[in-house]
Formats: structure tokens, C-alpha cells, sequence
């Protein structure tokens, strides 16, 4: 297929709230520094002895041959230059400046030990913080590895293979079964029933006949047929859906950390106030602890260390968070939207009303079960496999043909069964009553799909078949009602199908008949009114809305692999259980990071003070400033053991 495609930066970057500020994946570090950090460490531990045991330490041009000179360079030298190349490119002025200029002025008055402790704390925040998972664009790929190569295109009485990016409006296209429509078209001759699941998320298998519109990317279950292309290339139905998902990808904006907010206010103070206090006493030794103890380490640590730990948490519970990003947007969404089909559904048909007008419900069931034993159909499948499940017992059919789109006739004991629409049933002079109808139209509003079935020369009832309501989707939902969340159902389903799984969910806004770009439309119509909007889904169709969304929520047990990649969060279980849970957690996070933040801020004040009154000097300030951001790893890791007995916070 022609899809004219950008690569947009690669979406949620983490912004670093320390030195190496704002990186792209390629720059971020991560488990691959982890060796430079342990030589750091043990570096400091050898610094820290020699000074304890007062032992000599030669020097060289009078500088001394420091262990902890090993910390500076590992970690310092990158410390310094980003916070240098974000200072020039762009005049950042974020919390890695203060941190490259307490380290360079520690190294300027030969406190080596000070500048590679705090080097060694910066580096470590920034492991903590470099991506869980990188994202990646694979289900990009995988998008455009759906759609097919080549079309069938129709010339008089010759079938040629053609190249899809070849194919030109009003040529005429057939499309075999168990192939892929390449474009969109108009049906002109054929009948068929099709899965365009991946493009509407319509549940059931959709019967299509001349004049019927189909879009390319739907999958033909039946019989062949012929189209008459109407939107090819970059205009067809799946190019579309691709774009989406990438401009959805390329609109989101990055959170700015918490800890770079306060920056703009603590470097200017933390200078201001060292020089101040060094012009004041004539004590260079006092400034340069100044900065050293302003050193927001534990500011720093605070957002990376918490968000480390609720991901431990959740990946216990069997979600995975792709980013500490979307942990913290989800603590404060004020929307959930939802998928219908195979999100709150099962996404599996199930018998769900009998209505015969004539005999017993379980001899009319058998009746139709040994009628449709041999139908490939979903509809067929589901009443067998609503039989078997009673345990009844049905005899195979004598023969069986099918009429795409309309029914399916069958030979049981030596009597004709018909099945299908009411329109086939017409065909052979069979007219439903107004009684009958009445009953169909329970059925329909009830949101199922009727089979009528006929024996011989008369109807003999209805069946109704419905997608079921997962178990945990109720619990969810009124979990997240509880709390003040408005809860939205977004369905490329129909309309009544929507309203019935709604209304056994208590969810009161629907939104039914939707496109992916419907979808995506809807998300941001909430969002440009300053909503944040979390959406779980798992189909296809799905992705540019997870995309758009503030978080995306893919059930990996059942997802497709493109959704999967569209989403931040994950359900590796395939439930909607561990999202009361997720939401709990997310928010704690939140009210952790805050009190880590005040708590850093609190320690650094009062060390300020008394590296003023020249009470502390370069080493001890930064030795106390560490108590901080021990404090703050120790608050932080008791999220993962975080337990939620509710979603109330």
C-alpha cells in the first residue's frame, strides 16, 4: 500500500530532571552504565577510607591523586556537558546547571571527595529514571506489514495480479476468501460476509451484497466477490488508520518534571545566596558548601526512585508501565474510555435468547445446532457451541450449502432447515407474523444478533446471539465511578449492541458507530476542554485512539501486537481487574513524590542554613545533603509493596 509516512521523534522521552536533562532514547542512559557506576561507587568507599584513616595521598602539580577523582570523571564530565549544551542550545535552566556548578566549583577548591559523591548520586537518578521498556515503532510496522501486497484486478474476463500501490479508482477488484480487501470499494457482484474488526471493531462478521461499501483492511470470510475501488493508496481505510497512529504519535507532549519546576527558582537562590554569603565572610569554602548542600540530589531522585518502585509494583500485579510518564498522568485522568468489543466484552459470541415459537427450547436448540454443524460461520459456531455445552445431543446434517450473506439450508432427518436472515427466509415463502417480528425486535433491542430458523415450510423461532459482558467489567466501572471518574464507552459497534453492554455496566455515555478517527476525535474534543483522558482498548482499531489518549491501556493477553505498541500500560493478563488497582497506585505515586520533594527541600534548607554559619563544610554538606536522598530512596521503594484494599486514596 502507498502510505506516505513521517517518523516523528520518538514519543515520551523521559525529561531527566538532573544534567542530562531532556535526552533522546539513543542518549538515555541505562542498564549499560551500570559497570561505570559500581567503579564510581567503589571509588568514593576508597576516597572515603583514606580520608578516614588520614592516609597521604601524593599529588601532581598540587592536586591530589583522589580515588573519588574516578567518580568525577564517570560522572561528572556528562553532568557538566549537558547541562553546558542546554544552557547555550536553548538558555534551560533546569536542575542539572546547579548540579554542574556545585560539582565544578567542588573540583576548583579540591574538594574531590564532595564533587564525585554528588556526580555518583546524579548518575544513579538517572539510571533509575532511563525508560523500563523503550518504546519502539515496531507496531508501526506490523501495521504496514497487514495490509496486502498485491490485487486481483478484473478486466473483461482476465484476473491480473497487480501491485496495490498500482491500483487506480473504478478499476474492478476481486477479493477470494480468506484474502484481505486491498482498497476501499462498492461491492458490484457477490455475496459475502466480512471481519473489518480491525478497522470498526465491529464484533460480529458483517454480510455484505451489491451496493454494500467495504474498506480496505477487512478480511473476507466466505464467498469471492468483486469491488469497484474507490479510495486507494494513502485514501484507503488502513493508510489511514496508520496515519492516525502516527500523528496521534507525534501530538502528545511531554510532562515537565517537577523537580526541573522548582529549578527555575533553586539555581538563581542557590547563586545568589553563595555568593551573598562568600562576599560576606570572604569564606569561598562557605559558598562552595552552599552550592554543594542547594545540590538538589534528593529533589532529583525523588520522581525516579517513586516511579522505579510503583512499576515494580504494577509488574507484580501483571501490568506493564512502559514509562514513569504515564504513571503520573494517570494518577490525575479525569475520563476513562473504553472499548467494547474484547475490552469490556469477551469479544466471543454466546448464545443469549431462545424464542421458539413451536416445541422445547432444547429440541430447538439441536435443531439448529445440527443445522449449522457444518458452518464456518461465527454465528453457526456460537449455537453449536451453545448445544454442547447443555450437553445435547444433535445429529450431523445430510448436506449443507451456504448463501454469503443470507443463510445457510441443511438436511436433518430427512427434513430441510433453513437458517439466516428473515429476507432469505422470504425467498422461499416463508413471511415472519407481526407476533414473530415483535420478537425479534426484543432481541434486537437487547443488543443481539437473530438467526431466524425454519423447518420444512414453517418458522419455528428465533435465536439471539450477544457478545458477554466480561465478569471484572462491572467491578471496574463502578470502582471508577466511585471515585468521581467519568466513565465513556467508544464502540464501532451498533447502536443497540452499545446501549445494551452500557446499560449492564451502569456507564450513562455512549458513543456507538465510531471509526478509529471517530474515536480519536472524541479523546480530543475532551482534551482540548482540559480533561485528561485515560482510554483501554484491545483491537486494532483501537491503537490511534490509545495513542491519542493522556494514557493508552492495551489487555495484552488478547491485544493485538499493534496495540500493544500503542499503548503505556499494558494488562499482561488480559483483565480489566488491575485497573482499580493501577489507578490507586498512580495516585500514591503522586503523594509520594510530592512528600519526597518536601522532604529534600525541607533537609536542604536547614543544611543551607548551617553551611552559612560555616557549621558544615564541602565534604560534611554533602554527606548531609545525602541523608536526603537516602530519605527519599527509603519513602520511595515503599511503593512496592503497595497494597490497595480500595481506590479510595
Amino acid at each position: 500500500m502507498s502510505v506516505e509516512r513521517v517518523h516523528p521523534e520518538a514519543p515520551g522521552d523521559i525529561c531527566v530532571p538532573c544534567a542530562a536533562d531532556c535526552r533522546s532514547e539513543d542518549e538515555a542512559p541505562g542498564l549499560g552504565e551500570l559497570p561505570a557506576l559500581i567503579v564510581s561507587g567503589l571509588s568514593l568507599a576508597a576516597s572515603f577510607a583514606l580520608n578516614y584513616f588520614a592516609v597521604a595521598l601524593p599529588t601532581v602539580y598540587g592536586w591530589p591523586l583522589d580515588p573519588a577523582w574516578l567518580a568525577v570523571l564517570l560522572g561528572g564530565i556528562p553532568i557538566v556537558r549537558e547541562a553546558v549544551r542546554g544552557l547555550v542550545e536553548s538558555f534551560d535552566v533546569k536542575a542539572g546547571l546547579l548540579i554542574a556548578l556545585a560539582l565544578i566549583a567542588a573540583v576548583a577548591i579540591q574538594e574531590i571527595f564532595a564533587a564525585g559523591e554528588v556526580a555518583f548520586l546524579m548518575r544513579l537518578g538517572e539510571i533509575l529514571e532511563a525508560r523500563t521498556v523503550r518504546r519502539s515503532r515496531a507496531g508501526l510496522d506490523r501495521l504496514l506489514s497487514l495490509s496486502p501486497k498485491m490485487a486481483r484486478v478484473v478486466e473483461g474476463d482476465e484476473e491480473r495480479m497487480v501491485p496495490v500501490p498500482e491500483v487506480r479508482v473504478d478499476q474492478l477488484i476481486r477479493v477470494r476468501p480468506g484474502e484481505m480487501v486491498p482498497v476501499d470499494g462498492l461491492v458490484v457482484r457477490g455475496r459475502t460476509a466480512v471481519d473489518q474488526s480491525a478497522i470498526t471493531g465491529e464484533s460480529v462478521p458483517v454480510d455484505l451484497g451489491p451496493g454494500d461499501e467495504v474498506p480496505s483492511g477487512a478480511l473476507n470470510r466466505f464467498g469471492a466477490f468483486e469491488i469497484r475501488a474507490s479510495r486507494v493508496g494513502a485514501d484507503s481505510s488502513l493508510a489511514r488508520l496508520i496515519r492516525l497512529v502516527e500523528e496521534a504519535d507525534s501530538r502528545k507532549a511531554k510532562i515537565a518534571r517537577l523537580a526541573d519546576r522548582w529549578a527555575t527558582v533553586i539555581v538563581p537562590a542557590a547563586l545568589a545566596l553563595a555568593v551573598a554569603v562568600g562576599l560576606a565572610t570572604g569564606d569561598v569554602i562557605r559558598a562552595v558548601s552552599i552550592l554543594i548542600v542547594f545540590c538538589p540530589c534528593g529533589l532529583v531522585l525523588a520522581t525516579p526512585t517513586a516511579v522505579a518502585a510503583a512499576i515494580g509494583a504494577a509488574t507484580r500485579r501483571g501490568v506493564l508501565v512502559r514509562s514513569g510518564e504515564a504513571l503520573e498522568r494517570l494518577g490525575a485522568v479525569t475520563h476513562m474510555a473504553f472499548d467494547k468489543t474484547g475490552t469490556l466484552t469477551r469479544g466471543e459470541l454466546r448464545l443469549a435468547g431462545l424464542a421458539p415459537f413451536e416445541g422445547a427450547g432444547d429440541d430447538f436448540l439441536a435443531l439448529a445446532a445440527a443445522a449449522e454443524a457444518q458452518s464456518e460461520h461465527p454465528l453457526g459456531q456460537a449455537v453449536v457451541r451453545a448445544a454442547r455445552e447443555q450437553n445435547l445431543a444433535f445429529s450431523a446434517s445430510d448436506h449443507f450449502t451456504m448463501e454469503p450473506g443470507l443463510g445457510i439450508v441443511a438436511g436433518v432427518g430427512g427434513r430441510t432447515i433453513r437458517a439466516g436472515r428473515p429476507a432469505f427466509l422470504e425467498k422461499f415463502g416463508l413471511t415472519p407474523t407481526p407476533a414473530m417480528r415483535g420478537e425479534e425486535e426484543k432481541m434486537l433491542a437487547a443488543g443481539q444478533t437473530v438467526i431466524w430458523l425454519a423447518e420444512d415450510g414453517r418458522i419455528r423461532g428465533l435465536l439471539g446471539l450477544a457478545d458477554t459482558i466480561r465478569p471484572e467489567s462491572r467491578e471496574t466501572v463502578a470502582a471508577l465511578k466511585e471515585v468521581g471518574l467519568q466513565v465513556i464507552l467508544l464502540t464501532g459497534d451498533n447502536e443497540k449492541a452499545a446501549a445494551s453492554v452500557a446499560g449492564g455496566l451502569g456507564i450513562d455515555e455512549v458513543r456507538s458507530g465510531l471509526l478509529p478517527g471517530d474515536k480519536v476525535a472524541a479523546i480530543r474534543a475532551l482534551q482540548s476542554q482540559g480533561r485528561l483522558v485515560a482510554m483501554a482498548g484491545d483491537g486494532l482499531n483501537d491503537a490511534p485512539a490509545l495513542k491519542t489518549a493522556s494514557v493508552g491501556l492495551a489487555l495484552g493477553g488478547i491485544g493485538s501486537e499493534v496495540t500493544l505498541e500503542a499503548a503505556e500500560v499494558v494488562l499482561l493478563g488480559g483483565s480489566l481487574q488491575p485497573v482499580p488497582f493501577l489507578l490507586k497506585l498512580s495516585r500514591r505515586t503522586l503523594s509520594t513524590i510530592k512528600v519526597n520533594i518536601a522532604m529534600a527541600l525541607g533537609i536542604n534548607a536547614a543544611a543551607v542554613i548551617l553551611a552559612s554559619m560555616g557549621i558544615m563544610g564541602p565534604v560534611l554538606s554533602a554527606l548531609v545533603h545525602n541523608l536526603g536522598a537516602v530519605l527519599v530512596v527509603i519513602n520511595a521503594t515503599r511503593l512496592y509493596h503497595f497494597q490497595a484494599g480500595g481506590l479510595k486514596a
